[in-house]
């Protein structure tokens, strides 16, 4: 076993062994649904903002944005943004979010659907929503320790790395099903130590090696405008729009997740997810130099699959050691995300879809959400030894799509109950139908383009389809409140 796959075993089974102990440091407690989930609901601002750094920062900063950027230039830089723009967002309204689920005793968004409309319906179209919207997410965490496992070669190549996740998959589900969000929140403080120290190091070694930025950006340019790579290094006017959109409807979808909403509402109170909010944009300095990794790597002329990138150059500049903790940076950071993605899924499928078709909540729900979990992590695994992508990225904004129907739902319940649930629901099935479409016509792209005679424009999938999901919302509210039997008796 050479140098890189020790180092990158001994942190990853160092970070499983954190999770495990955070299992049996609260195994009589962990019995309940509520500490098992949510973590008793008493995690402090430290703890909250590792938790969320963990489930927001994942294969998908360090694997899919590097590779979107190599492969497309500058509009892969959307995410910058994007996660600026949700933060006020937290700050604005989801900290009321947080206020009423404290208030109420509320678990899940389905169970705030379901308070606030008093619709099953509603409430299981939500929640359904948030499951599928997960899975691809999981999935993506998978397909960046499926690059790092094929990167480090020997053994732990094995079957293009399958072997060896299948491996990964089973230690996440079983501190999962064990620890439950301890033991996530505990292996994520590990984690981000770990994201510094590479992030720190590469920002150095690699520019170095490279001849610095200017150089970067120079060589990136020549390789962008080559038949290989047929993108500007800049944004393209035309593609503009799809930038903006990119980044306003990843912004309002992120933390619609249930793996967000899961670590929010693990928070011990309102105050702690504002402070989260102010203090969560550190972490988007780290996205910003993470995903200037995609230009380093058209400057260094490495010609290999997108997803595959940034292992290679860790490989290639960094001493041995190094790569194998960079490496174990990623797949930690595959396995925390994927962890309480699969938890908040899970919770939220047996809360509000298998409780509202069996009209109670099952009396070992508890036991229910742990093995429900264990099967999420397995589909996810299958979804992506069996289905190829051409970015790892598409899988993201794939569930982003989708878990962005649930929005008017959840932000108009915040605050009053105007639109009914009938039409919230037309609207949800509307804009779900139109955001599936638009992603199978294209093979999964996340962007589609309208020509109207001479005029196109192109832009994010889930802004249309959730644009169309308001209007039928609203047009089924007018005929909701203008009956003619209303009409007739008025």
């Amino acid at each position: 076993m050479n140098i890189t796959v020790a180092v990158f075993a001994a942190l990853v089974l160092f970070a499983s062994a954190l999770g495990f102990t955070a299992a049996r440091r609260k195994s009589g407690e962990l019995r309940d649904l509520q500490e098992w989930a949510l973590g008793g609901r008493r995690f402090g601002t430290l703890l909250s903002w590792f938790l969320l750094g963990g489930d927001l920062y994942t294969a998908y900063t360090f694997v899919a944005l590097p590779a979107l950027v190599y492969g497309v230039g500058a509009l892969g830089f959307f995410a910058v943004p994007y996660a600026t723009i949700a933060y006020p967002i937290v700050f604005l309204f989801l900290a009321r979010f947080w206020n009423i689920a404290h208030e109420r005793g509320y678990m899940t968004v389905g169970d705030f659907v379901r308070g606030r409309y008093e619709s099953r319906m509603l409430e299981i179209a939500v929640a359904a929503t948030g499951v599928l919207a997960a899975l691809p997410y999981i999935a993506l965490q998978i397909v960046g320790m499926k690059a790092v496992l094929a990167q480090l070669g020997g053994v732990v190549a094995l079957g293009g790395g399958a072997m060896p996740l299948i491996v990964a998959f089973a230690l996440l589900a079983a501190y999962t099903y064990f620890g439950g969000l301890r033991a996530p929140a505990t292996i994520a403080v590990f984690k981000d130590i770990l994201i510094y120290a590479t992030i720190a190091a590469a920002i150095v070694i690699i520019p170095h090696a490279l001849g610095g930025w200017h150089a970067i950006f120079d060589a990136a340019g020549r390789a962008l405008a080559t038949p290989l790579h047929p993108q500007p290094l800049l944004i393209a006017p035309q593609m503009q729009f799809a930038y903006a959109t990119l980044a306003l409807g990843s912004a309002f979808s992120l933390f619609l997740y249930p793996h967000a909403i899961t670590s929010l509402l693990s928070a011990k109170s309102a105050d702690v997810v504002r402070r989260n909010a102010a203090l969560l944009p550190l972490y988007s300095i780290l996205l910003g130099i993470i995903a200037l990794l995609g230009f380093a790597a058209l400057a260094a002329g490495i010609h290999a699959a997108p997803n595959e990138i940034v292992p290679i150059l860790f490989a290639r500049f960094f001493p041995p050691w190094f790569t194998g903790l960079a490496d174990a940076t990623i797949v930690i950071g595959a396995l925390v995300p994927a962890s309480i993605m699969a938890l908040g899924a899970a919770n939220l499928f047996v809360r509000n879809v298998i409780a509202p078709i069996s009209g109670r909540i099952p009396s070992a729900s508890a036991a229910a959400t742990k093995w429900l979990t264990l099967a999420f992590c397995a589909l996810s695994l299958l979804l992506v030894l069996y289905m190829n992508v051409k970015f790892a990225i598409y899988f993201q904004l794939l569930g982003g799509a989708w878990v962005l129907q649930t929005a008017p739902a959840i932000f108009f319940g915040l605050h009053s109950r105007t639109i009914p649930a009938r039409a919230l629901l037309a609207g949800w099935l509307t804009g779900m139908v139109a955001a599936s479409y638009f992603a199978v016509s294209d093979g999964f792209s996340p962007l589609v383009a309208f020509h109207i005679g001479n005029f196109s424009v192109t832009g994010f999938i889930a802004v249309y389809a959730v644009l169309l999901n308001l209007a039928i919302a609203f047009a089924a509210t007018l005929l909701l409140r203008f009956r003619p039997s209303e009409i007739e008796a008025a």
